[in-house]
């Protein structure tokens, strides 16, 4: 048993951050069910020169570098969902996802639409990109406008992964938005939502901002944080008796730190929901010869440490923090990959 094996085995999905066609196959043999996507891992993929056939023939088709971008994700998220289509169909739509996400520029600075706004074009986008897709996922970020856009969304039958989410504060707002919805519609039986909770930001944020945190406590506030939320999920869906299962997703689990190993963030938080691990990760991992894992999701460091960590961590300055962070590398990267594509456009038409 290899080691992404062994942490599939004691309970975790294993979803992968790319949807690199050669990545989802290799991981897919690694017990990877799952993917995700982003402007940054487009980028990176348009990048590699391997999709300039394809860009060659939008570019041709569609004036707008804009309208390129989206539709050269939208081939590669199919493809990835092709991949993991018989998983979909195996668990009869509780794994297989590969997530798509919606237009990050709606929060850009420069975006002045109010949140009602904004909230309805999360709506006709995701709408829009979930549309005969099946096993897609729609990503939408736990922003003003993008948890005002859950409920209609959920009620239309889509199925969400809220991403950008630091604190209970945003877990609760996007789930019971998203309840709400799925209650208005009634069907339950394709109804599901994952969230994704952001782990290492965390503790690269309270190294900088809380450097007063002991040894002990340094470096373990992501895990915490996304151990309470994961148990309070568990415990909030438990009695809806729902056909799926709704679950965390813990996000950025590549270390930050090279004095960290690189299965920090996988050991920790083994043995429940899913994990969207970075390829660097799983590689990583992979050359680890024995390794195995076991469930410690539910297992909180000593209370000591937990009481060290509510004294001295302010979660509300933390998550102000970190989404002003994250809506500009949630933002930018969408601008870099429409530039991208301009720059493409006028290379492959020479």
């Amino acid at each position: 048993m290899t080691p992404l094996e062994s942490l599939v085995a004691c309970g975790t999905k294993l979803w992968l951050d790319s949807v690199d066609p050669d990545l989802v196959l290799e991981n897919r043999q690694f017990g990877a069910t799952g993917a995700t996507s982003n402007p940054i891992i487009i980028s990176d993929l348009i990048k590699t020169g391997r999709f300039d056939a394809e860009l060659r023939d939008l570019t041709k088709e569609l004036p707008s570098d804009d309208d390129v971008a989206w539709q050269i994700t939208d081939k590669l998220v199919r493809r990835a969902q092709e991949v993991f289509s018989k998983v979909y169909e195996a668990t009869k739509g509780n794994d297989g996802y590969v997530s798509f996400e919606l237009d990050p520029l709606l929060e850009d600075a420069s975006c002045k639409l109010s949140v009602a706004e904004k909230a309805r074009r999360y709506v006709e986008l995701g709408a829009k990109w979930h549309a005969g897709r099946t096993n897609r996922m729609i990503k939408v970020p736990a922003t003003p406008g993008g948890l005002a856009a859950l409920e209609d969304l959920a009620a239309a039958g889509v199925p969400l992964n809220v991403t950008l989410i630091f604190s209970q504060r945003q877990y609760h707002a996007a789930r019971e938005a998203i309840w709400r919805g799925a209650s208005k519609r009634g069907d339950f039986s394709k109804f599901k939502s994952v969230y994704s909770i952001f782990v290492s930001r965390i503790d690269v944020y309270t190294a900088k901002h809380v450097p007063t945190l002991s040894p002990a406590a340094q470096g373990l506030v992501g895990i915490v944080n996304v151990q309470r939320i994961w148990a309070e999920n568990v415990a909030w869906w438990k009695d809806k008796n729902l056909p799926l299962s709704q679950e965390i997703v813990f996000a950025s689990t590549g270390v930050k730190s090279d004095k960290d190993p690189a299965d920090k963030y996988v050991a920790a938080l083994a043995g429940s929901d899913i994990q969207t691990n970075p390829p660097a990760t799983n590689a990583a991992i992979q050359k680890m010869p024995g390794k195995t894992f076991q469930r410690m999701v539910d297992k909180l460091p000593p209370s000591d440490v937990l009481k060290e960590i509510d004294e001295k961590v302010d979660f509300q300055k933390l998550e102000e923090t970190l989404m002003d962070e994250g809506l500009k590398k949630f933002a930018d990267p969408q601008k870099a990959l429409v530039a991208l594509i301009g720059e493409k456009r006028k290379s492959l038409s020479k």
